[in-house]
């Protein structure tokens, strides 16, 4: 218990009483995302609407040595926003405004809390002809997906959030309220303070507003289907059309299990193969069709048993939002039981290997496991089921999860491509960045002195 009576009654000078909260619900909410990880629940929660009040939390927590979680839309997989040190939660839900825009700049500001679905529903419904390019899938706020540097399925050609954040407004755990980065479409000034903070899960800080740079919608789209007859050449023919320096903006594998839950759920008429979706963006119908044929002649070259391309608007909604809601569905076709996310990227010509040698151990071990992923920038996901309480399964789907990453790591790859640190990953940072784990953990040291900004997270002894 770090939220004394003293402490407790200070934060409630800071917030109204209808945004600070210990109730048992409001706690129970706010203890788990949407991993596996268990649940950890707070001691109180408080929803800030302006810097200054995020600001005056800081200097408390400080004083009161109570630790501080952020928490955007609760959407994480990685368990990087449960508070498993108690303390209070901060939800920026109620900082959700967009500040402003300006589409002559291809910029816009806005705050954490905004839902990047919302977002690009208003850069339409403005008629800005741009959009936030990075798609998770989930409805995730924009301050998380900073926090994690989320990527998604169109990482491929425009890059994950890192690429898009300019300039970031962020509150210190000694209180300072600091600005990084610029508006300028490039700057050769200074040290990278932004890319510091992007993907720090708010182990260094907290974001109060954020400028994000914004890309033109494409004139065109084409999406293609394309089914093989087993997984290999199907992830040997990614490398190549990736290499071909066409107008690929998205390249998802699914394995032949995941093809057959989607299948089940959405009834989308797909073949019981292992596909890629693949999806071209540019600026004429005629230049797509043509980098399409190219592609349909690398595909065929690998084995792939047909090449449907030129799906219209509506039926490309279905097949992505099918793709999207792949780890949903798994999750309702399993209720009860617990699932284990790999979240591994490797350099793409090493894709085929790593996505073969994960199904050799899922095989080998017995378990029950879906893989798919963004291919095209070599992000590979590998969904581990089981039955909660069953100790001895559970041990085996962590040593699972480990020969995974491990290989991954051998092939030059990462343990996380997306989703972030938070709990699961802390075990593999050592191996990945070596001394440099010491140079980050003197960062946070300095920045967090009194370590009460999620801890717990990234760092071992954080």
């Amino acid at each position: 218990m770090t939220l004394t009576d003293r402490a407790w009654s200070e934060l409630q000078r800071i917030f109204p009483p209808d945004r600070v909260s210990r109730g048992p619900s409001v706690l129970d909410l706010h203890s788990r995302d949407e991993s596996f990880h268990e649940p950890r629940r707070p001691e109180a929660v408080a929803w800030p609407a302006s810097t200054d009040e995020v600001q005056r939390t800081l200097l408390w927590a400080g004083e009161h040595r109570v630790p501080v979680t952020p928490w955007g839309a609760g959407t994480s997989i990685e368990g990087n926003p449960i508070p498993v040190r108690g303390g209070l939660v901060l939800d920026f839900a109620q900082m959700n405004r967009i500040l402003e825009v300006r589409p002559e700049d291809f910029l816009v500001t806005v705050e954490p809390g905004v839902l990047y679905t919302d977002l690009n529903v208003e850069l339409n419904r403005r008629r800005t002809g741009l959009f936030f390019p990075p798609d998770p899938g989930a409805a995730a706020s924009v301050g998380g997906m900073v926090a994690n540097n989320a990527s998604g399925i169109r990482t491929v050609r425009y890059g994950p959030t890192r690429r898009f954040v300019k300039r970031l407004e962020v509150v210190l755990a000694d209180g300072r309220v600091v600005e990084v980065g610029t508006l300028a479409p490039k700057s050769s000034s200074g040290l990278d303070l932004v890319g510091l903070w992007v993907g720090s899960e708010g182990t260094l800080g907290v974001f109060t507003r954020i400028v994000l740079e914004l890309a033109p919608l494409p004139p065109e789209v084409l999406t293609a289907l394309v089914p093989f007859a087993d997984a290999e050449p199907a992830t040997r023919a990614v490398a190549q059309i990736m290499g071909s320096g066409l107008g690929v903006a998205a390249c998802e594998f699914l394995d032949r299990h995941t093809v057959r839950v989607v299948e089940r759920a959405a009834r989308l008429g797909l073949p019981d193969r292992p596909i890629l979706f693949l999806e071209f963006h540019g600026t004429s119908r005629a230049g797509l069709e043509a980098d399409a044929r190219l592609v349909e002649e690398i595909c065929r070259a690998e084995g792939a048993e047909s090449f449907e391309a030129g799906v219209g608007a509506d039926e490309r909604a279905r097949l992505w939002e099918a793709r999207h809601r792949a780890y949903r569905t798994i999750r309702e076709a399993h209720v009860g039981e617990g699932i284990l996310i790999v979240d591994a990227a490797v350099p793409r010509s090493r894709y085929p290997e790593l996505a073969a040698r994960a199904r050799e151990i899922l095989d080998r071990r017995g378990l029950t496991g879906y893989i798919f992923g963004h291919a095209g920038d070599g992000n590979l996901h590998c969904l581990i089921l089981g039955r909660l309480g069953d100790e001895a399964l559970w041990a085996s789907i962590g040593e699972a999860n480990a020969e995974i990453v491990e290989t991954a790591l051998t092939l030059g790859g990462t343990a996380t491509g997306e989703h972030g640190v938070g709990l699961g990953k802390r075990r593999f940072q050592r191996r990945e960045h070596g001394t440099g784990l010491d140079l980050m953990a003197e960062v946070k040291r300095f920045l967090d002195p009194q370590g009460v900004l999620n801890p717990g997270k990234i760092f071992p002894d954080g």
